[in-house]
């Protein structure tokens, strides 16, 4: 099979750490996960938002680049969890949105952003994880990490909100949207618990990489 470089996004709690972690074990692929446990602000960014958004930001927009790099270099396919574009059409976004960037800062990082962005390949395909902000919460609760207690409803429903702005414009590369959770459109898919159910994810991103039309399950 060709290299593949392939990226996952979506909201907190929305399955992407497991998803990539089954398929790279599955494909083959080589993996790489979002800078948590080794990132230097996050306890700073926690104890004061307003202060350190800025430093957070621009430590994770250094971090993905280098990951997706080395990743866009190698001979192997590999899948990411989380990709760089989230960075700024997500979190940075609501950042500012909610005060905890102000403007200077914001347009510094989206010109530094947009830049680096535009030396990147594109991924080969993106995989949309999508939940309802109620499934979300509930697994959030139940993983029980400390930096996640102050989560809420309202900021899951302003990411969420976001995420669908970026979607209807995000042209890079080939998307592929996957249901985690009940929305009412598709049977979600389970693929952490139910075996068959990560079959079909593989199946449906084989076919969407091979340029067939997506189909829906069931």
């Amino acid at each position: 099979m060709a290299k593949r470089l392939i990226v996952v996004a979506g909201n907190i709690g929305a399955g992407k750490t497991s998803l990539t972690e089954r398929l790279g074990s599955r494909l083959g692929w080589e993996t790489a996960f979002e800078s948590v446990s080794d990132n230097p602000y996050l306890p700073d960014f926690y104890a004061d938002m307003r202060s350190w958004s800025f430093h957070l930001q621009i430590f994770f927009l250094g971090h993905r680049a280098e990951q997706y790099l080395e990743l866009a270099k190698s001979s192997q396919s590999a899948i990411l969890d989380r990709s760089i574009y989230e960075d700024a059409y997500i979190f940075a976004r609501a950042l500012y949105h909610m005060g905890n960037i102000d403007e200077r800062d914001y347009h510094a990082y989206r010109r530094v952003f947009d830049l680096l962005v535009a030396t990147l390949p594109p991924p080969n395909l993106l995989i949309y994880l999508k939940a309802p902000v109620s499934v979300l919460l509930e697994r959030i609760r139940r993983r029980g990490r400390n930096i996640e207690t102050g989560i809420s409803e309202e900021y899951l429903g302003l990411l969420d909100t976001f995420y669908d702005d970026w979607m209807t414009s995000f042209d890079l590369c080939p998307v592929l949207t996957i249901h985690t959770g009940d929305l009412g459109r598709e049977v979600p898919l389970d693929f952490v618990h139910n075996p068959q159910h990560l079959d079909i994810v593989v199946d449906r991103i084989q076919n969407k990489l091979a340029g067939k039309e997506d189909v829906i399950f069931p």
